[in-house]
């Protein structure tokens, strides 16, 4: 088995509902379980202010399934909550699931990226992943809690049930 962390975040359609039943569903992909989750966390887009605030958090995963196999199903599960690839970058959806690590593998090819770009500029990222796994090593940039100490939380704020 090897461990995978994965970033849920969701602004359209109940955001708080689609990134609690992501979680659910994580853990039921074929050969793979959930083992850990953070809280749901409300923060603006990154992308264009045009659209609803974000809510994001982070699930560690165990897997059999390759990185490959793992991405082929978190995009499955985007597709059943709604979500339409429309192009526009960072605009707005139902469901985002991102790869974030997968174990220490480095992985850049046309389809996958691992670690996933941008983890270190990501508050909505570091800071639920620091609360499950503030130890995880993410190679070749560092540790997560310190990754997200170097980062404001300002814009993050808890979602409450």
């Amino acid at each position: 088995m090897s461990r995978a962390f994965v970033g849920i975040g969701s602004n359209l359609e109940g955001p708080g509902t689609q990134v609690r039943a992501a979680i659910e569903a994580l853990d039921g992909i074929a050969r793979t379980r959930c083992v850990a989750a953070s809280r749901r966390y409300r923060n603006p887009p990154m992308g264009p202010a045009d659209q609803p605030d974000y809510v994001n958090a982070v699930a560690a995963l165990e897997t059999d399934l390759d990185p490959h196999a793992l991405l082929a199903r978190l995009q499955g599960l985007e597709a059943a909550a709604g979500r339409v690839r429309s192009g526009r970058r960072w605009g707005p959806r139902p469901l985002d699931l991102d790869l974030l690590v997968y174990a220490d593998h480095q992985i850049n090819d046309s389809v996958l990226t691992v670690p996933h770009p941008g983890i270190a500029r990501r508050a909505f990222v570091l800071v639920p992943w620091a609360e499950i796994a503030p130890e995880w090593w993410v190679t070749g940039l560092g540790r997560v809690s310190e990754l997200a100490a170097a980062l404001d939380p300002d814009e993050l704020t808890v979602e409450e049930d």
